[in-house]
């Protein structure tokens, strides 16, 4: 496989996936973190595909997906009126 200064691209995808789920932590907007995390769990994907593994897949599609859900498809209900 290629290699840029010394490292596989397969290594620099992991090294990206883990850059962008630190730096999703460090976000305080919940909508930024949740969207940075999905490019990290995305990378992520790609690395397990790349690695064959099937763990490190299974985890992140269903991290990315949770993100999805409270991004996108939770956010088109109100929220419950405090009595």
């Amino acid at each position: 496989m290629t290699e840029i200064l010394g490292v596989s691209l397969t290594e620099w995808i992991g090294y990206a996936a883990s850059l962008f789920v630190l730096l999703s932590f460090l976000m305080r907007n919940i909508v930024t973190l949740r969207s940075v995390n999905i490019i990290g769990c995305s990378f992520f994907v790609v690395y397990g595909f790349l690695l064959n593994s099937w763990p490190v897949i299974i985890t992140n599609l269903a991290i990315a997906g949770v993100n999805f859900y409270y991004l996108f498809i939770n956010k088109r209900k109100k929220p419950a009126t405090e009595a």
